[in-house]
């Protein structure tokens, strides 16, 4: 596949957008002695929705829209998050998916995070990266962690490093799960879940040519493993997502049935409490969990759609806490 957009120059005027409302966006912009640029949406800063909305579009490479809107479908939640890409492959697995792993140190003073967006795609670190058969070129860097403090200046030395750039062209942006900001870029991954299960379930991906989804936005929560469990729940209970594919219907209709969460044998409870019984090991979960509630495949070459799962208000209502 031949990909020429790169989704680090793409998102450059999202950073911009952030850094020059700062104050108005309620985000921290600083330098670190090295020369990068960290941008708090959510640790001493209190930033908010907009500027999760924001980091979201950072977090999809430029190649992707995200939105916040009220509607009904969701009975009592009625906020609720928008995403579409017209390039979903590269926007989701090639930017916005969590995948870069990055740690620091041992014991108390350990750092460890997953890295998200366009920064990837220059460091290259994942194997999936040739599956995709996708690298960025650009002379910037921006990439997302989902952490509560700001990381060790070694660890940006070497992220740095692996994207080939000085440390002075790589922005850094924070955003706590328990954070508003935070919580509005995770639910931000509607789509991207449903890439991710797509991919896991071998679907030809670069046979998925667009994609839209949606979910409610969850409400934050102070404590951190809270706050978690109610951002995948709102993907897991109540995340819709349609794919526009290529290839057969048979094809289109298989992925349809295997994709919503509720296949997996640890649905049924708050992701908080599935993952208080695996001891706090995301690697002991079914992998087949993280998929959104509800999914319709069409398919391009018959125009048939094909659809399967459903929205479970009662669990998500015990989630969120209303």
């Amino acid at each position: 596949m031949s990909v020429t957009v790169s989704v680090n120059t793409l998102a450059q005027p999202l950073v911009k957008r952030l850094t020059d409302n700062a104050d108005a966006l309620r985000v921290n912009v600083e330098r670190l002695d090295n020369g990068t640029q960290l941008i708090d949406a959510g640790i001493q800063a209190k930033g908010g929705l907009e500027a999760g909305r924001i980091v979201a579009e950072i977090c999809l490479g430029g190649l992707g829209t995200v939105t916040l809107t009220h509607g009904s479908y969701v009975s009592g939640w009625p906020l609720t998050v928008n995403v579409h890409s017209t390039n979903p492959v590269i926007a989701c697995l090639g930017s916005q998916y969590a995948g870069w792993s990055l740690a620091h140190g041992e014991g108390k003073g350990s750092f460890y995070a997953l890295g998200s967006g366009p920064a990837r795609a220059l460091a290259r670190k994942e194997k999936l990266y040739e599956e995709l058969g996708y690298q960025d070129k650009s002379e910037s860097a921006v990439l997302v962690m989902e952490v509560d403090k700001v990381p060790p200046l070694e660890l940006v030395d070497s992220i740095a490093k692996a994207c080939g750039l000085s440390a002075s062209r790589l922005t850094i942006i924070l955003t706590p799960t328990s954070s508003l900001a935070g919580g509005m870029q995770v639910v931000a991954r509607v789509l991207e879940v449903a890439m991710h299960k797509a991919h896991e379930l071998k679907f030809p991906i670069h046979d998925i040519v667009d994609g839209s989804g949606s979910a409610p936005l969850s409400p934050p929560h102070p404590d951190f493993i809270q706050a978690m469990g109610r951002t995948n729940d709102a993907i897991l209970f109540a995340g819709q997502v349609q794919m526009f594919v290529n290839g057969s219907d048979d094809d289109a209709e298989a992925l349809a049935k295997q994709m919503p969460s509720s296949v997996s044998k640890d649905y049924g409870r708050p992701f908080a409490d599935v993952f208080k019984d695996y001891e706090y090991d995301f690697f002991k979960i079914d992998p087949m969990l993280f998929s959104p509630a509800r999914v319709i495949v069409t398919a391009l070459d018959s125009g048939r759609s094909f659809s399967a799962g459903k929205l479970d208000e009662t669990l998500l209502t015990q989630s969120f806490g209303l």
